[in-house]
């Protein structure tokens, strides 16, 4: 685990996509959730599988390059 980014839980990473103006998509009886948004490029869609929380730093990164940002907006994102 790299020193810069510590671990995110399923509640971190749903804080940080409503902090970027996404909302979750109703549930499909899956454990996968999806968080949309939509911007003038097109629609933006973040999968999210709590059961995987704590999430490794490729989750992670997976999830920040879904949402558009870079894995350091996505953290900086919890902390507005």
């Amino acid at each position: 685990m790299s020193g810069r980014y510590h671990p995110l839980t399923c509640a971190d990473v749903k804080t940080i996509l409503r902090t970027l103006g996404f909302t979750p998509r109703p549930g499909k009886g899956t454990s996968h959730e999806q968080w949309i948004k939509d911007t003038e490029e097109g629609r933006l869609k973040v999968t999210v599988d709590c059961p995987k929380a704590p999430f490794s730093q490729t989750l992670i990164g997976s999830m920040s390059r879904q949402a558009g940002v870079s894995k350091d907006k996505f953290y900086a994102a919890l902390n507005r």
